[in-house]
């Protein structure tokens, strides 16, 4: 690999994992794009759609573990809500992880463009009161949230997305989590759903090592850094930053597909 092609990579995985420590997400939202159109601008070689979900997937997984770590303090991480929709939405990312072999890399960009447009629709749904609930009186719906996971983690998979971007509207709007709650149990979910999409990947063959590991290593920086700055950040601006962000990549994702 060429040092300017070491060092893209780098930097797109470090911007990505920063963001997704201090959002809440994966990272995948930001970085399937990135990796899909940043190196050809700069003359670099080009990754296929099926790469590009490969290595976001692994990618994903080691993100994830850096902002769960820099989130484990402060009864931000909700245990029920996280073994709940983590273990449908570990089921439903194998499922969709294995089979996205079958996909074309349109199919693949078109399912990665709907999660996105849902995702961006329920993002600017009003949000009022969610953060005036005290941490430890949180409830919700064990089993519509478990149902929701399944259904995210399937067509999470199949990106090689881990679904933080679906799951945190769907944590705010649909299960009324707090936010600081929601991005530190989305990151654990998301955790435990790039399990089932990186094994898929994988065991299809779907990962370019190289790129993956330059990525994992910009991961591991990158994620508690910006997990440190999310409990610093005002809520409302973490929320608008997230839907601006989901609506941006929705957009840029449609164009192409149209």
């Amino acid at each position: 690999m060429e040092i300017g092609f070491i060092i893209t990579i780098f930097l797109i995985g470090f911007i990505g994992s920063y963001i997704s420590g201090m959002l809440g997400i994966g990272g995948s939202i930001i970085k399937y794009p990135m990796l899909l159109y940043i190196p050809p601008l700069f003359g670099l070689a080009a990754f296929s759609a099926h790469e590009v979900s490969g290595i976001s997937a692994v990618q994903v997984f080691f993100a994830t573990i850096g902002g769960v770590w820099a989130y484990r303090k402060g009864g931000y991480l909700n245990k029920t809500l996280i073994t709940y929709m983590g273990a449908s939405i570990l089921i439903g990312s194998f499922i969709g992880g294995y089979g996205s072999k079958l996909m074309s890399e349109g199919g693949i960009n078109l399912i990665y463009g709907i999660l996105a447009l849902i995702a961006a629709v329920m993002m600017f749904i009003p949000k009022k009161g969610i953060d005036d609930i005290p941490l430890d009186q949180v409830k919700f719906n064990k089993w519509l949230a478990a149902i929701l996971a399944l259904i995210v983690g399937v067509g999470a998979g199949i990106v090689g997305a881990a679904g933080a971007f679906l799951l945190v509207p769907i944590m705010l709007v649909v299960l009324k989590i707090p936010t600081r709650m929601t991005i530190a149990s989305s990151l654990a979910i998301t955790f435990i759903s790039s399990i089932g999409a990186t094994v898929g990947k994988i065991t299809t063959g779907q990962v370019d090592y190289g790129p993956a590991a330059i990525m994992v290593i910009a991961s591991l920086i990158a994620s508690p850094l910006g997990a440190m700055a999310g409990k610093k950040v005002n809520t409302k601006i973490l929320q608008v930053i997230l839907a601006l962000l989901i609506f941006a990549t929705a957009i840029k994702i449609w164009v192409d597909i149209l």
